[in-house]
């Protein structure tokens, strides 16, 4: 009786595609994902000392709930309100300038961070306050 042995399957597991695999894998995720960069806002959070403001009276920039800016009560648009804060920097001189961000309550958060974009990029200090 002429029994044929059945071929031996192989066990074996060829690691060279799936190595491929990973690395295009790696190389698109690092082509794909994006820098980190450091794009939020620097903020100064309150510690132990007390704050000092450099002016006896900064200037108030009130935010009302539709979006209208007042710069110490007078209504402007994002942009006056940008030039607004660079002439004020320029007639304070050397001095570093504060201002005061008081939004309206339920004020949209993006008006805030707008004020404080135009803060941040003129080198202002901002000192957020509540408006009660």
């Amino acid at each position: 009786m002429g029994l044929k042995k059945k071929a031996k399957v192989s066990a074996e597991f060829s690691m060279s595609s799936l190595t491929d695999i990973i690395f295009l894998l790696l190389i698109f995720f690092m082509l794909t994902s994006s820098i980190v960069s450091p794009d939020g806002l620097f903020l100064k959070l309150p510690g132990k000392s007390n704050p000092t403001v450099s002016q006896a009276n900064p200037p108030d920039i009130a935010i009302k709930r539709n979006g209208t800016y007042l710069l110490d009560g007078k209504p402007m648009s994002a942009t006056k309100l940008d030039r607004a804060i660079r002439n004020l920097k320029k007639n304070n001189g050397r001095k570093k300038l504060d201002v005061t961000i008081s939004p309206a309550k339920n004020c949209p958060v993006e008006h805030v961070v707008t004020v404080m974009d135009i803060a941040q990029k003129r080198n202002v200090n901002a000192i957020l306050t509540t408006n009660d």
